[in-house]
């Protein structure tokens, strides 16, 4: 069973130990490139993450994003997609990265891919994979969450499950985010909606490949909301625990969604409080299991990680 989750480099090393234990791989973020092809490193060095877990018998995953400027660029990936020789060009410098640092694998993380790139992106994947399968390590491939070949969206249509599938070692379904900075307040990553991008993923790509998404984290709403005007803070799940305490909220538990929230006040304010635990994130690895998936990843592990499964 695959049990990972991603972190920067500049994650505290206390909070990374507290998670290793629980972990087989850890993604480590990440490795860019610009329009010439040339890959660039994190921001801050990340040899101590891999040897810290090492350590602890964890094999470090590369992570490699289309970045520019802090945010995803598509034009990015428009430009490798279409440009062999600037693939070409990529795929060397990380086999060469790869075996440098020790990495075991590599995670395609690209998102806001043009739906005219779908296939071309597949390719990439799969030009990626033979050559780091050459070197016995693994490639999977980060694809947004959706339900059926026909949902539209800027982050769903440029996915294909079945060529990804085809072209990667596994798949990374991103399965949270429903609540997220800007929606109305509700579960990071309803249990029933979750069910559906699983029951869609399994009839194109082979269970045994599919790698669950699994947040860490929650959002507190200050009510009343209001669309496009309304901004959530993101908080860790321990911290929503004692923001809890503190106010005096009864936590409750939905039972459609499986997960907990609360509301409290403070400063006049009313505020609405979505996160995980114990419970919901159980019920997440009771999906993983009931479909015989090939294990979970945590998006991400900047804050603690209480749960061990």
């Amino acid at each position: 069973m695959h049990v990972g989750g991603y972190a920067y480099p500049w994650i505290e090393p206390v909070v990374l130990e507290q998670a290793l234990p629980a972990l087989t791989e850890l993604l480590i973020l990440s490795y860019g490139f610009n329009f010439e092809g040339d890959l660039i490193p994190p921001i801050q060095d990340e040899v101590w993450m891999v040897e810290t877990a090492r350590r602890y018998g964890v094999q470090s995953v590369m992570v490699l994003t289309p970045f520019s400027g802090g945010a995803f660029n598509g034009q990015l990936v428009k430009a490798v997609t279409e440009n062999r020789v600037i693939q070409d060009k990529i795929i060397i410098q990380v086999t060469d990265m790869v075996e440098k640092q020790g990495y075991a694998g590599v995670n395609i993380n690209f998102e806001y891919i043009p739906p005219g790139n779908r296939g071309q992106y597949a390719e990439f994947a799969g030009h990626m994979r033979r050559k780091l399968n050459e070197r016995g390590c693994r490639v999977s491939a980060s694809a947004a969450a959706k339900n059926s070949e026909r949902q539209k969206g800027l982050l769903v249509e440029g996915i294909d499950y079945r060529m990804l599938g085809e072209n990667t070692d596994y798949v990374f379904l991103m399965t949270y985010d429903w609540g997220y900075t800007y929606s109305p307040p509700m579960a990071v990553a309803p249990l029933d909606k979750v069910r559906q991008v699983i029951e869609y993923a399994v009839t194109a790509i082979p269970p045994e490949k599919i790698i669950l998404g699994i947040p860490n984290y929650g959002y507190d709403w200050t009510l009343p909301y209001e669309k496009g005007i309304t901004r959530a803070r993101t908080i860790g799940n321990p911290e929503a625990v004692a923001l809890a305490a503190q106010n005096g909220a009864d936590v409750q538990y939905a039972g459609r969604s499986q997960a907990p929230w609360f509301t409290y006040r403070k400063n006049g304010m009313e505020h609405a409080v979505w996160f995980e635990d114990s419970r919901s994130i159980t019920a997440k690895w009771e999906l993983i299991r009931e479909y015989s998936l090939a294990g979970g990843w945590y998006w991400d592990l900047m804050r603690p990680l209480p749960y061990t499964f």
